[in-house]
C-alpha cells in the first residue's frame, strides 16, 4: 500500500498541489471584483475543478511519455518535480492501464464539476478544458518530430489558459481575461524553456527537439530572456489595470525571475526552476489579493 501510494503521489507531483487551486482561483478572484458578488461554495467547487483538472493533466503527460521516459539518464528533475523521486510508469510500480484510469478519476469529476456552473460558463470551462487536454497530446508528441518550436508555441497556450478558465467560472470573455492569458503566456513559454535545460540530456537521450536542442543552451537562454521581457512589459500593462496591491506583487515576481535569468545564463538552471515556479505562486496571491483589498 505505502509503495502504491508514493508511486500515485509521485504521478500526480502531489507536493505542489496547492498550486493548482491557487492559481485557478486568482482568476475567479478577477471575476468577482469586475462583476461583483462572492461565493464560497463557488470557490470550493472552483478549487476542485483546478485541483481535479491540473493533476489530470499531468497524469496525461507521463502516460503519453511512458515510454519516451524509459530512456532517463538523468533523475536530478524528476527528483525536483516528485515527492518520491520515481516515474512509476517506467519503473514499473503503476501500469499504463492503471495511470489512464487514474487520469480519468481525476478529469471526469472535474467536467462534472465544471458542467452544474451556469451557462454560458460551463462550457467556457470544459471547452478550455477539453482543448487544454488535447493541446498536451499535441505538445508531447509533437516535440518528438519538429525543426520549429510549434509543439512549445502552441502547447502552452494550455497553461495560459488555466487562470482564464477560472476568470470564466464566474466571468466571461473579456479584456481583463484577454490580459490574463497575455500575461501569462510569455511566462509559460519562458518556464517551459528553463525545465527543458536543466532536463537537457534526458531530451537529447529521448530524441526530444525542445528549445535547448533546437537552439542550443545559449540560445535557449536567450529564449528565456526574451520571453521573460515580453512577460515584464504585459505585467506593467496589467498591474496597472489591476491596481497597486498587483503591481507591487508583480514587481516582486519579475525581480525573482530576473535572478532566475541569471541563473539560467550561469549554466544552473535547476537552481533557477524553484524561482521561476516561485514566481507563479506570487502573481497567484499577488491577484487574489488586488481583488481582495
Amino acid at each position: 500500500m505505502r509503495e502504491t501510494l508514493a508511486a500515485l503521489a509521485d504521478l500526480t507531483r502531489i507536493h505542489f498541489f496547492f498550486v493548482w487551486p491557487l492559481l485557478f482561483c486568482s482568476g475567479l478572484a478577477l471575476a468577482f471584483q469586475n462583476y461583483g458578488g462572492f461565493s464560497w461554495a463557488l470557490v470550493g467547487r472552483a478549487a476542485l475543478i483546478g485541483f481535479l483538472g491540473f493533476e489530470a493533466g499531468l497524469v496525461l503527460n507521463d502516460y503519453i511519455d511512458r515510454e519516451y521516459d524509459r530512456r532517463e539518464i538523468n533523475g536530478s528533475l524528476t527528483r525536483y518535480w516528485r515527492p518520491f523521486g520515481e516515474r512509476p510508469i517506467p519503473a514499473g510500480k503503476i501500469s499504463p492501464r492503471a495511470a489512464f484510469a487514474v487520469f480519468l478519476a481525476l478529469a471526469v469529476p472535474a467536467a462534472v464539476l465544471a458542467a452544474t456552473l451556469p451557462a454560458p460558463h460551463n462550457l467556457y470551462v470544459l471547452g478550455i478544458m477539453g482543448y487544454s487536454y488535447a493541446v498536451e497530446w499535441f505538445y508531447q508528441t509533437k516535440k518528438r518530430h519538429q525543426t520549429l518550436p510549434v509543439a512549445q508555441v502552441v502547447g502552452r497556450t494550455d497553461l495560459a489558459l488555466f487562470p482564464v478558465a477560472g476568470y470564466l467560472v464566474y466571468g466571461s470573455p473579456d479584456a481583463t481575461a484577454l490580459l490574463c492569458f497575455l500575461f501569462f503566456y510569455p511566462w509559460a513559454l519562458a518556464h517551459l524553456a528553463v525545465n527543458d535545460i536543466a532536463d537537457i540530456e534526458n531530451d537529447r537521450a529521448r530524441g526530444m527537439a525542445t528549445i535547448p536542442v533546437l537552439y542550443g543552451m545559449r540560445g535557449a537562454a536567450r529564449w528565456v530572456l526574451g520571453f521573460s521581457a515580453v512577460h515584464g512589459v504585459i505585467a506593467l500593462v496589467f498591474g496597472l489595470a489591476l491596481g497597486p496591491v498587483a503591481l507591487a506583487g508583480f514587481a516582486a515576481g519579475i525581480i525573482l525571475l530576473g535572478v532566475a535569468n541569471y541563473l539560467v545564463f550561469a549554466g544552473a538552471a535547476m537552481r533557477a526552476l524553484p524561482l521561476v515556479h516561485a514566481t507563479l505562486i506570487i502573481y497567484a496571491v499577488a491577484i487574489i489579493a488586488a481583488a481582495v483589498l
